[in-house]
């Protein structure tokens, strides 16, 4: 096997830091795909993996460790589009994630390191470890009064309303039996494999997107807005890790046998283990057993299970030192590739879908697998009538991972793919660094026509009540081709469309309506200008406030803004010189659409004229922070110069922009005094406190009081 830390060792300093930075920006991407959009495009698997590395590297060269280091801080599934809808709150105590592994032997060092630190004897409670979305639920004198998701591990949403939705959480617990006058008890919230099965079922009816995994269907459901369509998603709670100041047991496992007793959802599956073998024991008789579970899982977490040993080995920044996760590998399948099909996406990108023979796998029936592109299949040396191994590591959606050669028959045929577009026969080409073929004949070819329509009626662009069978249908019957289609429709037309009747078209001509508010940012998003994500778009509307400045920008300029690289820079540059696009955008804003940023009014003007860069972790997302400052009147600076005119450092702050900032003679604060210069009349403490404690009183009243929403769940 080989030892990367010796090649680390040898590498130049400037390759390490290129590859620290690689794996940063990687890994960042992979967080916001997993705990924001639950649309994660890698296996749990591969993504460890890379955090792996990149906690490797980071041991061996701490100096490099980037500000935004993934190792330095809990995954967030905080996401702007809820701030209207879910209120925030910080947590009392860090939400922190779990250091795990996927190799006995470290489980036995993490034993080791435990004993090493400890004077005390201890024991281990070892649970299965379900796959879901986190959840902390705090109880005040026997009543849910509030439900936060685990956010950035400091902060998260206050998903109340939805949590009371799952019949196994108690609004009020059983009070035959003592409990803590106030305390937290965190959980999993997850969906069991038949309910994905009958959710996905009806999304793909209705011509949904369909949930990659039981995990995103659950972590999308607990965010949804109606409650009551949250309670037909059918979810389950499993709760085990109690906080309190005034807890009498003293183990892990007997504080979980009293919140049974007080009506609380505990696993019936854990085990206390004496010690480290009775453990490797416990993982060896579940390593199978599990496949039978109805509900997914993905490994064993192991406690340290004596409170006062917890206490004593402590956490670090990110994870307890007195628990670890046992991950299993990920469960493959042997199976037949029957044919390939080659998908054509909006942008031109063809991708090839295997057809396999229909084989169990992590639950779920598989018959279809990803290929991703042509580079992959050449790897693979994958033929027609081949035997593949497939994997669904963390239950993502399946791809192929090599073929049994020793299956292979004389019978089998090349894959070869296609050097035209398999839809409108353009010629396929492909850009020097990108490893997808493209269809170029974007403004022609029918799938990717249809897709810009999909992507641009899509929840996370303009929110237009079409699904994609009706999309299809327009434009089969030639009703649309351009994007200002859409606003032209008539009755007549709409009511020629299956399965329409009137309140169709009215649902429709509402959301029509509702598009014209749809901030710019998203606007720019829905056009589908080959590379804009939404945090680009957000980059994008945010410098150029309108997009007339943004078509005019120079190519210089597009690659001075954050998020966009040379593709991306090219790709709008031949998106603007295109006369029928920008016809569609001078339409579209005729119609109403949003295509400038509408500038909000500061809060205050505290910090106008004032430049503040920031570097580290605050208790506050960075992003938070940088909103906080701009809506006092502040700038945010990209560098530290002679113009700054502070530097806010958190923990872990830039050592370079800190001894910049002393040459300069730039004044460098703490996020405290931040507090008093931008709001005087507040400090750190008043506003986590505030916001803490406000609107407790009035939920538990509303819980208590209020029979018809007891009664209701």
């Amino acid at each position: 096997m080989v030892n990367l830390k010796v090649i680390y060792f040898i590498m130049d300093k400037k390759a390490v830091r290129e590859k620290i930075e690689f794996l940063t920006k990687e890994i960042n991407t992979h967080n916001k795909n997993y705990y924001v959009d639950n649309s994660p495009t890698i296996s749990d698997y591969e993504f460890d993996l890379l955090l792996q590395e990149l906690i490797e590297l980071e041991a061996l060269y701490p100096d490099m460790i980037l500000p935004d280091s993934p190792t330095q801080k809990v995954g967030s599934d905080l996401s702007n589009s809820n701030k209207l809808s879910f209120k925030q709150y910080p947590h009392k105590y860090p939400m922190l994630s779990l250091s795990n592994t996927y190799n006995i032997n470290e489980l036995k060092e993490f034993d080791e390191r435990v004993k090493k630190l400890s004077a005390q004897p201890f024991s281990y409670n070892c649970e299965l470890k379900f796959d879901g979305t986190g959840i902390n639920l705090l109880y005040k004198n026997g009543v849910l009064v509030r439900a936060l998701t685990r956010g950035d591990g400091n902060i998260g949403d206050d998903v109340l309303r939805n949590i009371k939705t799952i019949q196994s959480i108690p609004i009020q617990l059983n009070a035959n039996y003592s409990f803590p006058s106030e305390f937290e008890i965190r959980g999993e919230v997850y969906m069991p494999y038949e309910a994905f099965d009958k959710l996905n079922a009806e999304r793909e009816i209705n011509e949904e997107p369909l949930f990659a995994n039981p995990r995103n269907a659950a972590a999308g459901s607990l965010k949804m807005l109606d409650s009551n369509l949250v309670k037909q998603r059918e979810l389950h709670c499993v709760l085990y890790h109690i906080i309190s100041d005034s807890l009498k047991e003293e183990k892990q496992s007997d504080s979980l046998k009293d919140a049974k007793s007080w009506g609380l959802p505990v696993s019936e599956f854990s085990k206390e283990c004496r010690d480290i073998n009775e453990v490797l024991e416990y993982i060896d008789s579940w390593e199978l057993k599990r496949k039978e579970l109805p509900f997914p899982t993905d490994g064993i977490v192991v406690k340290v299970n004596q409170f006062a040993v917890q206490k004593s080995l402590g956490t670090t920044a990110k994870t307890p030192r007195w628990a670890v996760a046992y991950k299993f590998k990920p469960e493959q399948a042997l199976t037949k590739l029957l044919s390939i099909d080659y998908q054509v996406g909006r942008t031109g990108a063809v991708t090839p879908v295997a057809n396999l023979e229909p084989v169990q796998l992590s639950g779920t029936m598989v018959k279809r697998a990803t290929l991703h592109n042509s580079d992959q299949m050449e790897l693979l040396d994958i033929h027609i009538g081949d035997y593949v191994y497939i994997e669904k590591g963390g239950e993502i959606i399946p791809k192929i991972t090599s073929v049994e050669l020793k299956k292979r028959s004389t019978e089998v045929k090349p894959a070869q793919f296609p050097t035209e577009c398999p839809i409108c026969k353009t010629k396929l080409i492909r850009d020097e660094d990108q490893a997808k073929y493209f269809c170029p004949n974007n403004l022609k070819c029918p799938p990717q026509i249809e897709g810009r329509f999909i992507h641009f009626c899509s929840r996370k662009a303009l929110n237009i009540n079409l699904g994609e069978v009706a999309i299809h249908q327009m434009f089969e019957k030639g009703y649309i081709n351009k994007l200002e289609d859409l606003y032209n429709l008539s009755d007549l037309q709409l009511l020629s469309l299956d399965k329409w009747k009137e309140k169709s078209v009215n649902n429709y001509k509402l959301s029509l309506e509702k598009s014209k508010q749809v901030p710019f940012n998203k606007v720019l998003y829905g056009l589908g200008i080959k590379f804009i994500g939404e945090t680009t778009a957000k980059s994008l509307a945010n410098k150029y406030l309108n997009i007339k400045n943004i078509a005019e920008a120079t190519k210089e300029d597009l690659l001075a803004t954050e998020d966009v690289g040379e593709a991306l820079a090219n790709s709008i540059k031949d998106y603007f010189s295109n006369r029928d696009n920008l016809d569609t955008i001078k339409i579209l804003e005729e119609k109403g659409l949003q295509f400038k940023t509408k500038q909000q009014k500061p809060l205050s003007n505290e910090l106008e004229g004032m430049t503040i860069m920031i570097t580290g972790n605050y208790s506050i997302p960075r992003e938070t922070m940088k909103q906080y400052i701009e809506a006092h009147g502040g700038k945010v600076g990209n560098s530290v110069t002679s113009s700054t005119t502070y530097l806010l450092a958190g923990d872990k702050a830039g050592e370079s922009k800190i001894k910049k900032a002393e040459k300069l003679n730039i004044p460098i604060i703490s996020e405290e005094e931040f507090y008093r210069i931008a709001s005087p009349e507040n400090n750190k403490e008043n506003i986590h406190n505030n916001i803490y404690n406000q609107d407790i009183n009035d939920t538990k009243k509303d819980d208590i009081d209020n029979n018809k929403e007891l009664t209701l769940f």
